[in-house]
């Protein structure tokens, strides 16, 4: 729905770059449980895209959802007398994935090397230490029937995941650092504050750099929030963020291939915005649009410069650029009484213009080999958490050669490469899903009567197709330029206008009274799987 009818399609747009870094996933049992956990999560992305990285790292840290994916829900302090220790998943994540990478970078992204070699970040004692940090933290409501702050789910508390309303799963986390005089052997202090000389570590070395402050180390008696603070200032103000965020949401954005140059500018507006202010991500993107490699990369590297489209963007392109809606579906009206058991609230899924729903479009994005078709990528659907695809993605062949990487190669497999053209062949070329259709089970899916589907409107482009009776003599050119517009921003090369106007001008009224429509069809279709369409500059 946002990514279709939103305004604000940058921040939109910038949101899912950061899905793809700070990633948390429905392939986690817990959270494909809790669409709206899904939703508050995406949510803080969609906030904080031009807000501050400091505050994004923060509600990414204590939202349940990370809380889930990477086990720092419930993460409790050391007992060394029953084996505990503490989970380490979040605290090499935090560094590994979301802030300061592996090895030193200088500005401009390039790694710092000591005789030839790179410097690590930090070394496995400094994410043991993090874990330790990460501790104590769990549901918001854990303790909300006031008899203790017990960690795992009983039935004293009922603490854990709320699939019914999910409505803990819509609230950050919260710390669990005090006893509870009433009940003090059910709410022991599960943070690792330093202070148990038997269990803790103590004054806990976190990343070290210049200037980091107390030398990154945390001292013993903080408080589960105060430690949490500390923590993540001490990532924030590492000199690494500024290239390691700015080269990857470069690559999500514009080009997988940044040259130093421009990393090093964008880096540098992460370190300060010009008032002062370090990690203002909107400062950021609008430095990262408006450079100069970026608005004339074409021209000046063009054999190195542009990405791969990812198929999700490829598919919400065209469902925006074809005027898409979901149109059908049918009402159910509400079963029992409201507030009594058993009882199911009505349900409008008629006349629903941009409900993100449909079982032969919207619900299809993620499904990919198993039914063959689908674009095999959805938003929050990565299979790991290194996302969809490795910034670092080296594709074999001539780029390996030449030493370019290209992140979204990794995903583009046979499979998943024909599923993709499947997919653009029903929604394109064979004009199943278009608005005009009846409200029938016009694509054959099961559901589509009582679900609706979302459908594109191509009546609009018919008059582009030709204006006599088609053949070599009522060309298909203005068709053609205004895909070329539409689709590749004006930038589709005279040999692929040629070609297309050249197939496009063969279809006439020989080949029936719709001969337009199979114009307009054969176009979407061969534009959206053509190599200048599918790589971006």
């Amino acid at each position: 729905n946002n990514s279709l009818i939103h305004s604000d399609q940058l921040r939109q747009r910038v949101a899912f770059a950061l899905s793809e870094i700070f990633v948390v996933s429905d392939y986690n049992v817990t959270l494909d449980d809790s669409a709206l956990g899904m939703g508050y999560y995406y949510d803080i992305l969609i906030r904080d895209a031009f807000g501050n990285y400091r505050q994004l790292l923060q509600d990414v840290t204590l939202s349940p959802e990370m809380g889930v994916y990477l086990n720092m829900m419930g993460n409790r302090r050391a007992d060394l007398s029953q084996n505990l220790h503490p989970d380490e998943n979040y605290g090499r994540e935090i560094n590994q994935l979301f802030s300061v990478g592996l090895v030193m970078l200088n500005t401009d992204g390039t790694p710092q090397l000591t005789g030839g070699q790179p410097i690590p970040t930090y070394t496995q004692n400094t994410i043991t230490n993090f874990a330790h940090v990460f501790t104590g933290w769990n549901w918001s409501d854990c303790d909300s029937d006031g008899k203790g702050n017990q960690f795992a789910y009983d039935y004293f508390s009922g603490c854990g995941a709320d699939y019914d309303t999910s409505s803990n799963f819509l609230t950050s986390m919260i710390p669990f650092d005090t006893t509870t005089p009433l009940y003090p052997d059910k709410s022991p202090s599960y943070h690792d504050n330093g202070t148990d000389a038997s269990n803790d570590a103590s004054n806990k070395q976190l990343l070290s750099y210049p200037g980091a402050a107390n030398g990154g180390v945390l001292s013993n008696g903080g408080t589960g929030s105060s430690d949490l603070q500390f923590a993540l200032d001490n990532i924030f103000n590492h000199p690494n963020i500024g290239p390691f965020i700015a080269k990857q949401l470069i690559q999500r954005l514009v080009t997988s291939n940044p040259s130093p140059a421009y990393v090093r500018r964008v880096a540098t507006v992460f370190n300060n915005d010009g008032t002062g202010v370090r990690g203002n991500l909107k400062a950021v993107v609008q430095a990262i649009l408006l450079d100069i490699e970026a608005r004339n990369g074409q021209w000046q590297n063009p054999s190195t410069f542009g990405k791969l489209r990812e198929p999700l963007l490829t598919l919400t392109h065209y469902w925006r650029a074809m005027s898409a809606q979901h149109i059908c579906g049918t009402n159910v009206a509400a079963v029992g009484t409201p507030g009594t058991s058993g009882y199911a609230a009505p349900i409008n899924y008629a006349n629903q213009p941009y409900r993100y729903a449909g079982d032969g479009t919207a619900w299809s994005t993620g499904i990919s080999v198993s039914w063959g078709r689908g674009v095999d990528q959805a938003a929050l659907d990565a299979p790991t958490v290194f996302n969809f695809f490795k910034p670092s993605f080296l594709p074999s062949g001539e780029m390996t050669t030449q030493n370019l990487v290209g992140p979204e190669f990794q995903i583009a497999t046979d499979s998943i490469a024909a599923d993709t053209n499947n997919t653009f062949a029903s929604f394109a070329m064979y004009g199943s899903f278009d608005s005009s259709n009846s409200c029938a089970d016009v694509d054959g899916g099961d559901n589509d009567a009582q679900f609706g589907d979302v459908k594109i409107n191509r009546s609009l482009d018919l008059a582009l197709a030709g204006s006599a009776n088609g053949g070599p003599t009522d060309p298909s050119n203005r068709l053609v330029d205004e895909y070329s517009k539409r689709f590749m921003s004006g930038q589709m090369s005279p040999y692929m206008r040629d070609q297309l106007i050249t197939a496009l001008n063969n279809i006439s009224t020989s080949d029936g009274a719709d001969w337009k429509m199979q114009r307009v069809n054969t176009a979407l279709f061969l534009v959206m799987t053509s190599p200048e369409y599918m790589i971006q500059k």
